[in-house]
């Protein structure tokens, strides 16, 4: 795949407001495409449809983070979404925000000595496909957090209005986008991913964790 590269939507606004923001370090804490492709994140099997059913269940607008664990017949194990901070991009900061969701409504692994279940990132944000410094910052994040909650550290997948994309695979499709209507509006047929039992299956149920 090849990455063209963008500015984080965060320094393009800086930019813009403040003279002296061209001298900005850009964050220390990202990874690079380079870095991201060699890390050797697990592909989706069904890419689709784990886009799908995640935009089902969060319906992610500009600005959302929707994290989801997945089993390893890569069937949902438990998702949460919410809204980045409007702050500039730090993938120590993002770092934090899934940890305290992934907290929030799944065990951690840690007593294992392999990972079994794989977490993966979906960012619905403003722009086109290309990679930015902001995307940098969450695959850092994701990566980390995944360390520390015991998971495999799954893939990273941008929501914009021109569909949407799995950085690093190459795969990606126009439906569902960051403008897509709500179900039963779409023209295209969403089927959603499916739940596992057990105590995550049921917080889930009974939350909506947003």
């Amino acid at each position: 795949m090849t990455f063209g590269f963008a500015p984080s939507s965060a320094a393009s606004l800086s930019a813009s407001t403040d003279p002296s923001a061209a001298s900005v370090t850009p964050p220390a804490r990202m990874l690079e495409p380079a870095e991201w492709a060699a890390a050797g994140i697990p592909l989706l099997r069904s890419p689709r449809d784990v886009v799908n059913g995640l935009h089902v269940l969060h319906r992610p607008r500009p600005a959302t983070a929707v994290v989801a664990v997945l089993d390893p017949e890569e069937r949902l194990c438990a998702s949460a979404s919410f809204v980045r901070r409007s702050a500039p991009a730090d993938g120590w900061m993002f770092r934090n925000a899934l940890l305290a969701q992934l907290r929030r409504v799944i065990p951690h692994d840690l007593r294992r000595r392999t990972p079994v279940r794989t977490a993966v990132l979906l960012y619905c944000r403003e722009g086109d496909a290309r990679w930015t410094e902001e995307d940098g910052a969450w695959m850092w994040g994701l990566r980390d957090a995944c360390t520390l909650h015991g998971l495999r550290c799954g893939a990273y997948i941008t929501l914009t209005r021109d569909g949407w994309q799995v950085l690093g695979e190459g795969r990606g499709g126009r439906r569902p986008h960051a403008d897509s209507a709500p179900e039963g509006q779409d023209e295209a047929v969403v089927r959603p991913l499916p739940r596992t039992g057990g105590t995550a299956s049921d917080v889930m149920r009974r939350v909506a964790a947003r």
